[in-house]
């Protein structure tokens, strides 16, 4: 690992971050500069028992992510792939020059499910994009920046990094080195990853190019501060299911901002408390036909996590308007009115040994723009939420054997309700 800010770590794979085995599988020096390089692989077994197709097609829920459906071939599913983090290796080199601690990274995250079009969790078209004879998985390049700074003046992050809006809440998620909530592998089609607890109590942080400033450490306190490029929302795609038809993109007159307070309290070797409180905030430009629209999106959350002996016991919430929900500006918005949504996961975990057992609840909620959305858009998603019980034995230092159960649960605001299970069993190999 390496340090965006003493309390705020952003790995080279974000896998390792699950377990407590920060060692590098390779670390050597050349001259002035040191090389790294971790990562890991992981797979499961994923199995679901998704919704009745029928059930689900008569309900029409409008929704990115969810409890999965089945069709008319039928309501079971079995996969095998990645969980909610693909494989990955990063590759990391630093080194210290007139005072100046500079560094850069690269990460580099490949699936294991057949994939050959474009982004390695979206398929593209037939029969290119599905699994079929001949395949070749996707390469997902998260992770190209650099860092320089030093304990006197703090330190400044440039370039594709993980997002601060949502970052704590999904870098603690104990579904991270397994499955969580199946998502787009409960398909013929499987994605590359699962969903974990994204669109179930937090919005996914995503990879986005950006340029932040951390100060040092302040008898515990931390801030960071950053502009990123800012990035479309998906009303384009989702057409008239988003309620303002096939829209084009504007370009934006200013980058998005983002935010970050943390601070972390250790009372002794057995307890440690860790708060942060994050904000993100952009605006989005858009053309349909002769009309011109924009709106505002902003979001923010809290988290807190306790650490006392054996037992983690976490906590976030997040509120936002004009953001969406699962995703940045994913169903975001309705001919320019900002939809408000807001969810919590609350999670704890106790370990015996060398064994963790875990259980965590979140729910996700998203609402009317106004009432001309409720009447263009009654089967809108109302809330996602799920339960997960997990256990994760680590058989060596490295190597995690876990399996999952969780339970699926997808409202529309017309009362429509989509239900599902899914469970997995697995390993993960971090190094």
């Amino acid at each position: 690992m390496f340090k965006f800010s003493k309390s705020h770590t952003i790995t080279a794979a974000a896998a390792l971050l699950f377990a407590s085995t920060g060692a590098r599988a390779f670390d050597t020096t050349a001259g002035d500069w040191k090389f790294s390089v971790n990562g890991n692989v992981n797979v499961d077994y994923i199995f679901s028992s998704c919704e009745n197709g029928s059930t689900a097609a008569a309900n029409g829920i409008i929704t990115i992510g969810g409890a999965c459906t089945g069709s008319a071939s039928g309501s079971s599913v079995s996969n095998v792939g990645n969980g909610l983090l693909p494989a990955a290796i990063s590759f990391g080199v630093s080194t210290t020059q007139e005072g100046y601690d500079i560094a850069a990274h690269f990460g580099f995250y490949p699936g294991i499910d057949t994939n050959d079009g474009g982004s390695p969790n979206v398929q593209q078209g037939a029969p290119a994009g599905t699994n079929v004879a001949l395949g070749t998985t996707g390469l997902d390049v998260r992770q190209v920046y650099m860092t320089f700074g030093n304990k006197d003046i703090g330190t400044f992050t440039l370039g594709r990094n993980f997002g601060l809006f949502g970052f704590d809440a999904i870098i603690n998620d104990m579904t991270i080195p397994g499955v969580g909530v199946a998502g787009g592998l409960s398909t013929a089609t499987p994605a590359n990853t699962s969903l974990g607890s994204i669109g179930f109590g937090y919005i996914y942080c995503d990879t986005i190019a950006q340029m932040n400033y951390t100060t040092v450490d302040l008898k515990g306190f931390n801030a960071t501060i950053g502009i990123y490029d800012p990035i479309n929302s998906l009303t384009d795609d989702l057409g008239a299911a988003n309620g303002a038809g096939a829209g084009t993109a504007g370009t934006k007159t200013d980058p998005g901002i983002h935010g970050k307070l943390t601070y972390t309290a250790k009372f002794n070797s057995a307890t440690k408390l860790y708060v942060s409180a994050d904000f993100t905030d952009q605006m989005q430009k858009y053309t349909v036909g002769s009309a011109r629209y924009s709106y505002n999106g902003f979001g923010a959350d809290l988290n807190a996590k306790l650490d006392w002996k054996a037992f983690e016991a976490f906590a976030s919430y997040y509120h936002a308007k004009g953001l969406g929900t699962t995703g940045l500006f994913v169903l975001s918005d309705y001919d320019g009115a900002g939809r408000t949504s807001d969810g919590y996961l609350v999670q704890g975990t106790y370990a015996l040994g060398k064994l963790k057992l875990g259980l965590n609840y979140g729910v996700s909620r998203l609402d009317f723009a106004n009432g001309a959305d409720g009447s263009a858009n009654p089967t809108l998603l109302q809330s996602n939420s799920k339960l997960t019980a997990g256990a994760y034995y680590s058989l060596t230092k490295n190597l995690t054997l876990l399996s999952e159960i969780s339970d699926v649960d997808t409202k529309a605001h017309d009362n429509a309700s989509n239900r599902s299970v899914n469970a997995n069993v697995g390993a993960f190999l971090s190094f």
